[in-house]
């Protein structure tokens, strides 16, 4: 019997820290599942959707020049007067276009949807909460100094309930491609554009064909809903006429350039015969990482410039909430600046962001997953550019000149399986924000559900040295540049950089390399 006892009694021992840590595990699970809840609210199918009390009309449009036209910014904003005499020649447009083929149209096919005037259309979108993890002050000033000086505290971060779109709602996403499009549509040429730049007074030329749309630029419209006090900022995607798939527009240029520093292992070094947009190539599947961080932040790249937009539309509605949207490149840099000022942001057909996200040492809650940022990528399976699959020497990427090469997303992603559903075929035509409406957005009655993208590994085969200096140990590096080939141990001072490229790849026109962090 005693022996009975004490063999009860050490079981009963053995049983109570086995009890306490299954307890310890059930509450934890349990605090996992509330907090995920709350995070995946948006995506949650039963929460009740909500219509917004006002609706979203255009009300600014920025352009922002790049290169040596980098600290030029100008600002319309649309009247009614304005919004007319667009309308005007968005009709006149219009029919040309139709005139020439049938089936393209500048805004959408769908009746549902038409108007003839994108300038005064009016967007009722629906919205649902979200517990999102963001920076607590994101003032522009603070967030940009935060990122320079790459930290990540604790305490810098709070749980905000925050309105996003609701990306299970088929009208908001159709409308919110609508505003993506609109980045795209041409504007009359000459009005009352008002300089905000700094410092830039006697910038008097604003028809140039160096600078904003009808050149080397960037722009975004910015529309506003004044009742629910949201604004959403649509960057204009990549224009190229030897590309298929893109938009056309006069950018051609420039958004070469970004779309391969973005998008690129390494400068858009693919073989031999290309000519690289930055000089951080080192030798083969070799790359200078330091030397890419610092080209990705130049002030007359894209994602500064998209910044220096952000920062202004900020400063116009100070107590509003910014959403952001984009089409193609323009989605990639609204998940960008999304992501650095803890935005919500719905893009489409976007390559893959999450390499330049990552070289851009962009602020992220410490041990939050990147899947639960407030970001989700709406694409389909038959577009090689959003399943990152346009690369290769024989792909339509690379024979225009563009190295399409990451696949990895931020956020979330909500993928229309098309090859499985409708039997297409992977073409860069179907890329077009245009075909993404008519042809895949309005014919399904139902938005797919968003999720956690699959694992994904970027540039796997590629090394990269961490050289503060820009100078490396091997005596047989081969440095790149744009005006030369050269075997060097020194470092190499680069003056120019390519701005244009031929359908091979080769380097056709050259302009001036800005230093980094230049004012």
């Amino acid at each position: 019997m005693r022996k009975e006892k004490r063999f009860s009694g050490r079981l009963r021992i053995f049983r109570t820290p086995t009890l306490i840590s299954e307890l310890v595990i059930l509450l934890l699970f349990l605090g996992f599942c509330s907090f995920k809840s709350r995070l995946f609210l948006v995506d949650d199918p039963t929460q009740k959707s909500n219509s917004l009390a006002g609706t979203f009309k255009l009300k600014q449009i920025h352009r922002h020049g790049v290169g040596s036209y980098y600290k030029f910014h100008q600002k319309l904003d649309v009247t009614d007067d304005f919004a007319e005499e667009a309308g005007i020649l968005f009709r006149s447009e219009e029919l040309k276009l139709l005139s020439e083929n049938p089936d393209e149209t500048f805004w959408s096919k769908n009746t549902e949807f038409q108007t003839t005037n994108p300038f005064s259309y009016e967007f009722p979108l629906k919205y649902q909460h979200m517990s999102m993890k963001r920076m607590e002050n994101r003032h522009p000033d603070f967030v940009e100094a935060y990122i320079n000086n790459d930290i990540e505290r604790e305490e810098h971060w709070i749980d905000e309930d925050v309105l996003v779109p609701d990306v299970s709602d088929r009208n908001t996403v159709i409308l919110m491609a609508l505003m993506s499009s609109n980045a795209y549509v041409r504007l009359p040429e000459k009005h009352n554009w008002r300089n905000i730049s700094d410092g830039d007074d006697n910038w008097k030329d604003v028809t140039s064909p160096h600078f904003g749309w009808d050149g080397n630029g960037l722009r975004g419209h910015v529309f506003v809903n004044e009742v629910d006090k949201i604004a959403v900022i649509s960057i204009k995607g990549t224009s190229a006429t030897g590309l298929p798939g893109s938009e056309d527009d006069e950018t051609t240029a420039s958004d070469k350039i970004n779309d391969n520093l973005l998008f690129s292992c390494c400068c858009a070094r693919v073989s031999y015969l290309w000519t690289t947009v930055c000089p951080c190539y080192v030798k083969s599947k070799t790359c200078d990482e330091s030397c890419l961080e610092r080209e990705l932040r130049r002030k007359d790249r894209y994602y500064s410039i998209a910044m220096d937009i952000y920062r202004s539309v900020v400063e116009d509605y100070p107590d509003y909430s910014i959403w952001l949207t984009g089409h193609s490149l323009g989605g990639a840099l609204a998940s960008l600046v999304g992501r650095t000022y803890g935005s919500p942001v719905l893009t489409y057909e976007t390559p893959g962001d999450a390499l330049a996200a990552r070289r851009l040492h962009l602020p992220h809650p410490p041990g939050l997953p990147n899947y639960l940022e407030g970001i989700w990528h709406i694409g389909h399976t038959a577009d090689p550019i959003y399943m990152g699959t346009c690369n290769g020497a024989s792909s339509a990427c690379s024979i225009a000149g563009y190295a399409m090469e990451t696949a990895c997303h931020t956020g979330k992603v909500c993928v229309y399986d098309v090859v499985k559903d409708k039997g297409w075929r992977v073409n860069l035509l179907n890329h077009k924000i245009h075909t993404v409406i008519d042809e895949i957005l309005t014919k399904y009655d139902d938005v797919p559900t968003c999720g956690e993208p699959s694992s994904c590994i970027d540039c796997y085969n590629w090394k990269y040295w961490p050289d503060e200096d820009g100078d490396h140990d091997s005596t047989t590096s081969r440095i790149v540049t744009t005006t030369s080939v050269a075997t060097s141990t020194t470092r190499t001072t680069v003056s120019s950089t390519c701005i244009g490229r031929n359908w091979l790849g080769f380097c056709t026109e050259y302009g001036p390399v800005l230093p980094t962090g230049s004012a």
